[in-house]
């Protein structure tokens, strides 16, 4: 039966559909753990942006602070370039003359990203959610991941965001 099955004159297609089924399990074989590794790296290892405009800016200080100490939860403080950083985290009011700007400075940022929405303003609009120029929460701008509530969060909040920031890469498919 092997014969016929590598046999080029009577099954041409057979050896395609071999080398197709090899590809296939060679796929799930690999591509699994490869994720996994690959998303690992990302979770311990996420370049904040921070575009802040209030007194949650304050908290996240807090949060970088000794005390509460980010980086164990691998978010780098480091202030590189836009096209270095992956994580956007919006802290304050947004207005509508403000929107454009931090869509740029989202799209310029490399693929995977993330959206943290930090704060009642971000969220919501906050004490200003009646304003003509205050944006009513910045989902309607960019793709919000995760959103920690408060006004201002406590660091305590912002690194329980960040934690389920790293669960939800940990569940994502695909390099």
């Amino acid at each position: 039966m092997l014969k016929e099955f590598f046999n080029q004159e009577t099954a041409p297609h057979a050896t395609n559909v071999l080398v197709g089924k090899l590809g296939e399990v060679l796929v799930k074989a690999i591509g699994k753990p490869l994720d996994y590794a690959i998303n690992w790296g990302r979770i311990w290892s996420l370049w904040p942006v921070h575009l802040e405009t209030a007194c949650c800016s304050v908290e996240f200080g807090a949060a970088s602070s000794p005390r509460y100490d980010v980086e164990r939860f691998g978010i780098i403080e480091a202030f590189g370039s836009l096209r270095q950083c992956d994580l956007i985290v919006v802290m304050g009011t947004i207005t509508r003359k403000m929107a454009p700007r931090l869509r740029m400075v989202y799209d310029q940022m490399p693929d995977p990203k993330y959206v943290i929405a930090m704060g009642a303003c971000a969220i919501t609009g906050g004490l200003y959610f009646d304003s003509y120029n205050v944006l009513p929460g910045i989902d309607g701008v960019l793709p919000v991941d995760v959103y920690v509530p408060g006004c201002p969060p406590r660091p305590e909040t912002l690194i329980q965001g960040c934690m389920l920031l790293q669960e939800k890469i940990k569940r994502m498919k695909g390099a």
